[in-house]
């Protein structure tokens, strides 16, 4: 479904692959707009067993069983929950946000991770060089004379240049080893509060325990050691885990310089392909190719109930919303519904797929996050927790407005060349 210039390495080995894949899979390659892909057989749905473990081949990462997964909504859940778990760290706290902003939130974040080291825990913070870059020094300093390691990911300097656009847009949280954290939510002020006005962002988290958080801590340390060199090892940060519930967890990881495969795009297209009753899709930044919607298309060909929530009037970065709206013809056409939320920036980053499966994490539904960023999602296979996700999917909705194909059709020349002249430039913003 993606272009992966990146990732292509020589004639010969292109071919190879090509062949292999069509002789496994009993497709045929062919090409769109220049590049090519495969035509497989469909899916086996995801309840089925053949899904796992294609699921478990194409993520590169197991379907772990045991585990408990809260899900947590807005700034009054989240951040409470958060700076509860490192209030209890007694031996290690690593922490990698892409966004750490001066401010109330940061401040009450800083506080609580600086008397943690002050306390003997060894706490190790990640921070993305341009994410991170409105950071309070005070709140900097403050961490770092309390005896925080602070790294940061990818800072411009003239030998690094050609990283500049790599970031890592994960944003994880493990205390001692035993307790994760993870979604989309910035350490920053417009997430407070409960999504009740435009000042306070709309955003989920999920709080994880069980045998899945050590591949949550893996995630951060695989960047860690990227910024700094250095790697962890003992129980302080992987202990013995025990089952803690029955949520089955495939922590999922997706960068350029990690497995050389855009792991988190090939699982969100087998699910879509796999889908036989829903997908519902709410992301901040929907931006799918031709191939992904091509997908979508064709799962609402074959009956699939497609609903994709996406932010409306407010929304932090007017490019992806003017270039997204481009993308929405052949969808609405083909009876997709597209809904924009209307109280606040929606910032969620969320799916699930038939009321089984889910996926909640970092990665927005572009090419950015897909190709060029260090990403980590949650795909929890667990009809109890699709459940609860799809009771916030629908809350969301009814604060919503449904977007029409004869609006968008009617949308105003600008518009039009606005999406068109932006889109190329999209993915480096």
């Amino acid at each position: 479904m993606l272009h992966f210039p990146r990732y292509q390495n020589t004639a010969l080995a292109r071919g190879l692959m090509i062949l292999l894949a069509c002789l496994a899979a009993g497709g045929c390659a062919h090409r769109v707009d220049g590049r090519l892909h495969y035509v497989t057989p469909a899916p086996a749905g995801v309840h089925a067993p053949e899904f796992r473990r294609a699921a478990e081949a194409l993520g590169q990462a197991e379907i772990i069983d045991g585990n408990q997964v809260e899900l947590l909504q807005n700034g009054d859940e989240i951040f409470p929950t958060m700076l509860r778990a490192i209030a209890q760290a007694r031996h290690t706290i690593n922490f990698e946000t892409y966004i750490f902003w001066s401010g109330k939130v940061a401040q009450r974040f800083a506080d609580a991770l600086a008397e943690r080291a002050r306390a003997g825990v060894q706490v190790n913070v990640l921070l993305d060089a341009v994410g991170s870059r409105k950071i309070s020094p005070q709140q900097l300093a403050q961490m770092e004379a309390a005896g925080c390691q602070v790294a940061w990911f990818h800072p411009a300097r003239l030998r690094t240049m050609g990283r500049l656009n790599d970031r890592t847009h994960r944003r994880i949280l493990v205390v001692d080893g035993r307790v994760g954290f993870t979604g989309s939510v910035g350490i920053a002020d417009p997430w407070r509060g409960r999504a009740q006005s435009p000042d306070h962002w709309r955003d989920t988290q999920v709080r994880v325990t069980g045998p899945a958080v050590a591949r949550m801590q893996a995630a951060f340390a695989e960047d860690w050691q990227e910024a700094t060199g250095r790697v962890f090892a003992g129980d302080a940060y992987y202990p013995p885990l025990s089952r803690t519930a029955d949520h089955p967890v495939q922590v999922v990881k997706s960068s350029p310089a990690g497995s050389g495969a855009p792991t988190i795009r090939m699982l969100f297209d087998l699910a879509i392909r796999s889908a036989r009753q829903s997908i519902y899709i709410a992301n901040s930044y929907f931006l799918p190719d031709r191939l992904a919607t091509q997908e979508l298309v064709a799962a609402r060909r074959r009956g699939v109930e497609v609903k994709i929530l996406v932010p409306g009037r407010w929304i932090d970065v007017g490019v992806v919303q003017a270039v997204s709206r481009e993308s929405y013809g052949p969808l609405l056409a083909a009876g997709v519904e597209i809904y924009e939320y209307q109280p606040t920036m929606m910032h969620v980053k969320a799916m699930v797929v038939d009321g089984v499966w889910s996926s909640i994490g970092s990665a927005n539904f572009d090419n950015r996050s897909f190709a060029i960023n260090n990403e980590m999602n949650l795909n929890v296979y667990s009809r109890d927790f699709a459940i609860e996700l799809e009771g916030a999917f629908f809350a969301d909705l009814a604060e919503s407005r449904p977007v029409t194909a004869g609006e968008w059709l009617k949308r105003s020349a600008w518009q039009r060349l606005k999406g068109a002249v932006l889109a190329p430039i999209e993915a480096y913003l």
